[in-house]
């Protein structure tokens, strides 16, 4: 119960203190990007025409309902999306005690103590009696009542930030929050991209399915007319065996193909967990040959289009947690200022007597100087910088990954445009020509090596439209996750994202 002269004087000094912390306003890191997109932009790109909000509607604008649903019962089931999840909620947990260390501490004390300490004591007395005399001693002992004492009490204590350590910290804590927070939308956007793929790639599976049933019902019908004509002396029997062997090849590919697309539709099971009843219902009841929904052209600079991507967001916040940390490295190489106090109630008890005392406190102030640790906290600081060095090289590494993810998106997405009118185009004049030749086959004036030539032509032509079909969506997603997914920036909820041509992040 000490009374400190000069209280308030004495309390201020670590605000004043505090104010020569060794934070300082970030800088920027420059992650260069180019000026413009070097891969063609053709009049069909982005899904989104250059605005950011309807990329997050992007699956339901499809126009493909089942889609859709698709996506959202992957992203409910999907365990990657459920760690981002709990990644957030230990992020958060970690702030809000980052946050705290700021704050004094203040703990409530109850304490009860019963004791019995017995006192003894020895008195005597001295006689004489006749020449010899004799002695005696006699003896007693005391005891006290037993003694209660109860206490109940605040203590409190506070670590002044003086250089800026404990603040640092805080702000690392935050920075690795907002990265937990864009990496669980970066694995929704993963997911999303993941099931949609899978989704094409059953579609595809069903148009090319479509095409070995029709290619095995008209061998399997050659086989049969050129097995009669054959039967009635018309047709020579090799040609028979050829017609025959066709249509068996072409049964064989048909059930190779059926086994394909239900391999494909347990992965979709697999990946939404819907029931796989339910499902192969609502693919059935779907067409097989779906157009992509309308694009639009690229209107956006490359940096403004990376400032889209969770990806390069949670890579910025991962610089500016490194650059706190330095920070907090750093302060713990000077001195550290504290300070304690309690304030409460003391009760004594014993026999009929008790007695009631406030009591408080303020300190001691204490001032904890480092002097010689062997390097430890030298080299953790070092580290601390180390590490800051590696998040600038992720981030940058982060930068150009996305652009070459963008630039391959667009090229493909370009070249299988430009080649749609194409494999149109041999389809039509491949069936026109097996038409020709199957007529001119009825009518004696064609062979059946000639037949069997033109109608795997036009099975091949078939085969690689489908084929293009695939790759364009493929394009079209790897565009979309290329994009970012409809995820915008924390400070572009509020207002229009900036155009910067380098994203700042903090630098110690």
């Amino acid at each position: 119960m000490t009374r400190l002269p000069r209280l308030g004087a004495l309390c201020a000094l670590p605000l004043v203190l505090a104010a020569c912390g060794l934070t300082r306003p970030p800088a920027s890191i420059e992650a260069p990007t180019p000026p413009r997109w070097n891969a063609p932009l053709p009049d069909a790109a982005l899904p989104h025409a250059g605005s950011l909000p309807s990329l997050a509607t992007w699956w339901r604008d499809a126009g493909d309902p089942v889609l859709a649903e698709l996506i959202e019962a992957a992203q409910a089931a999907s365990p990657n999306v459920a760690s981002a999840a709990t990644r957030i909620a230990e992020a958060r947990a970690s702030r809000v005690q980052a946050g705290a260390a700021l704050a004094p501490n203040l703990d409530g004390v109850l304490s009860a103590t019963r004791s019995n300490s017995p006192t003894s004591g020895v008195g005597g007395g001295v006689g004489a009696t006749g020449a010899t005399g004799t002695s005696g001693a006699t003896g007693g002992s005391t005891s006290i009542p037993p003694v209660t004492i109860g206490q109940a009490g605040l203590q409190s204590s506070w670590e002044i930030d003086l250089f800026g350590g404990l603040r640092a910290g805080r702000d690392a804590a935050a920075s690795r929050l907002d990265a937990s927070n864009a990496r669980w939308h970066e694995a929704r956007v993963s997911v999303a991209a993941e099931t949609a793929n899978a989704y094409f790639a059953e579609r595809a599976c069903a148009r090319q399915l479509s095409v070995a049933e029709s290619e095995t019902r008209s061998r399997v019908e050659s086989a049969r007319l050129t097995d009669l004509s054959a039967q009635a002396g018309f047709t020579a029997p090799a040609d028979a065996a050829l017609a025959r062997a066709g249509a068996a090849d072409a049964s064989g590919r048909l059930k190779q193909q059926r086994a394909q697309c239900q391999v494909l539709r347990q992965g979709l099971v697999a990946m939404t967990g819907l029931d796989a009843g339910d499902l192969a219902r609502k693919l059935d009841a779907r067409p097989a040959d779906l157009a992509l929904p309308a694009m639009h052209p690229v209107d956006q600079v490359p940096a403004r289009t990376l400032a889209q991507r969770p990806d390069i967001y949670a890579a910025e916040q991962a610089v500016a947690a490194a650059s706190a940390d330095v920070g907090a490295a750093q302060a713990q190489r000077y001195p550290r200022l504290s300070l304690t106090g309690n304030i409460g109630r003391l009760q004594i008890r014993t026999g009929g007597f008790r007695e009631t005392l406030d009591t408080w406190s303020i300190g001691p102030v204490q001032l904890t100087v480092p002097i010689f640790d062997g390097g430890t906290r030298a080299a953790n600081a070092e580290s601390a910088k180390a590490r800051y060095d590696e998040a600038v090289v992720q981030y940058r590494a982060s930068v150009r990954n996305a652009v070459k993810e963008v630039e391959e998106a667009l090229v493909n997405l370009q070249s299988t445009d430009a080649r749609s009118a194409d494999a149109d185009s041999a389809v039509r004049n491949y069936q026109a020509s097996f038409d020709a030749t199957e007529a001119r086959y009825r009518s004696g004036l064609a062979s059946q090596f000639e037949l069997e030539d033109a109608r795997r032509t036009l099975f091949a032509a078939q085969t690689a439209r489908v084929g293009l079909q695939r790759e364009r969506a493929t394009a079209w997603v790897s565009l979309y996750r290329a994009m970012g997914g409809g995820w915008t920036r924390p400070e572009a909820q509020a207002a229009a994202t900036p155009d910067p041509q380098a994203a700042p992040v903090a630098r110690p």
